[in-house]
Formats: C-alpha cells, sequence, structure tokens
C-alpha cells in the first residue's frame, strides 16, 4: 500500500498569500496542472517499468493500493470556485489526473483508516479546526495511531491503549528538495523524507523514517 498524505499539487497560481505580488506574476492554473502530471507521471513511472519487466517475464505485477488525501493546497481549486461560481466545471480536481494514476482520492480533511492506523493531511483541534501543532497533540486528539502530512519535517509521538498496545501519532509533510523562501534559512534545514510501515497490525507498527538524502545517495 502506498499512501500520499497531499499537496502534492502545489497550485501556486490559486495562492491567496502572495496574491499581487511581483513574486505572483505568470502563474498560470494550467501550468500547475501540467507540473503536477509531469510530478506523478515521474513518481509512478519505476512501477510502471517494473510491471512492464513482470509482463514479458510473466511474473506477478506489482499493484499496491494507492490512497491519496487531498491537502490544503489542492484544496485551493475547491476554495477559487467557491469564490467565483462561474468557475464551476472549468476549475476541477479532476483536472490534476491522480484517479487516472491508480490513485483512490479523499476529499480534504477526510479521515481514512485502514489497519486501525488512521491517515489525513492533518487532524484538528478545538473548535476552530486549527491542524494539530504537535504528535502529542494530535495523539490526545484521535487517541489511536494516526499519521499526518502538512508540517514541515518529522514529529513522533507514542502512547499505549489499556490493553498495552503501541499507539504512534506522526506529522512528517515534507518530501521536497527545495527550499521554500518564507521558512528562511534556518526553517529550511527540516527532515524531508518517506515512512515506511512494517509489520502493521491492529494499529501498532514498527515505524521506518527514509530520508530523501538516504534515497538520494542509494540510488
Amino acid at each position: 500500500m502506498i499512501i500520499c498524505l497531499g499537496d502534492f499539487a502545489d497550485m501556486p497560481s490559486l495562492s491567496s498569500y502572495d496574491f499581487g505580488k511581483k513574486s505572483f506574476e505568470g502563474r498560470r492554473f494550467l501550468a500547475d496542472v501540467e507540473a503536477t502530471q509531469e510530478a506523478m507521471q515521474t513518481l509512478m513511472a519505476p512501477i510502471y517499468e517494473f510491471n512492464a519487466t513482470c509482463r514479458k517475464n510473466g511474473k506477478k505485477l506489482y499493484r499496491p493500493r494507492q490512497i491519496l488525501t487531498l491537502g490544503n493546497h489542492e484544496q485551493r481549486i475547491l476554495r477559487a470556485v467557491e469564490q467565483d461560481a462561474k468557475l464551476e466545471g472549468v476549475l476541477t480536481i479532476d483536472a490534476l489526473g491522480y484517479t487516472g494514476f491508480g490513485w483512490e482520492v479523499y476529499p480534504f480533511l477526510d479521515v481514512v483508516i485502514v489497519d486501525d492506523v488512521a491517515y489525513s493531511h492533518y487532524f484538528v483541534t478545538g473548535v476552530a479546526g486549527r491542524p494539530a501543532a504537535s504528535a502529542r497533540a494530535q495523539l490526545l486528539k484521535t487517541h489511536m495511531s494516526a499519521i499526518a502530512g502538512h508540517q514541515q519535517g518529522l514529529q513522533i509521538a507514542t502512547g499505549n491503549k489499556a490493553d498495552g498496545t503501541l499507539i504512534t501519532n506522526i506529522i512528517a509533510g515534507s518530501c521536497y528538495e527545495h527550499d521554500e523562501s518564507y521558512m528562511g534559512p534556518q526553517g529550511n534545514k527540516h527532515w524531508r523524507g518517506i515512512l515506511v510501515l512494517h509489520e502493521v497490525n491492529n494499529g501498532s507498527f514498527d515505524l521506518m523514517p527514509v530520508s530523501l538524502a538516504y534515497l538520494n545517495k542509494k540510488y
């Protein structure tokens, strides 16, 4: 199973944070869509190539379940439509093409639970619906193993159910190589990578974080 926790598409053309600034000039929705589809093709290419080899050799294909929970950056599309109704049917999530690459796509902030582990772009705390600020706060909110993206870096908090079963909460929201200008020199030092979960059983699992630096060095 492969899980993408959202914000795969950045959608800078629909950003409200730097609208009107010099840096905003030249941004286009179609360019964002093209970049997203090109990136997804790059991500999935090794699986396609592996399966092409398997077909030639008569071996079993690799067909993992693929889950994608939309992030707040993809949600910019729906927010733009909400603010300007004439864009309905013109700007759509479907334009990103995720389902064509085999992903099960879940709406922003929907919670997907597999083997008693909850996945979402982020988990909210309080009545304002703000994302949990830490893995510990997320643990106290969810009361179960849960993994979120959204926030850069890597945070891990653990606890136990009444029967002693280990529960783990993780926030791991950075899997890219570039620096973000708004974060500054110190903020861009955060961890970047993927998570591998082994021995998943009733919400308990063995965690293996894998950094992008390691992946680049090995592959």
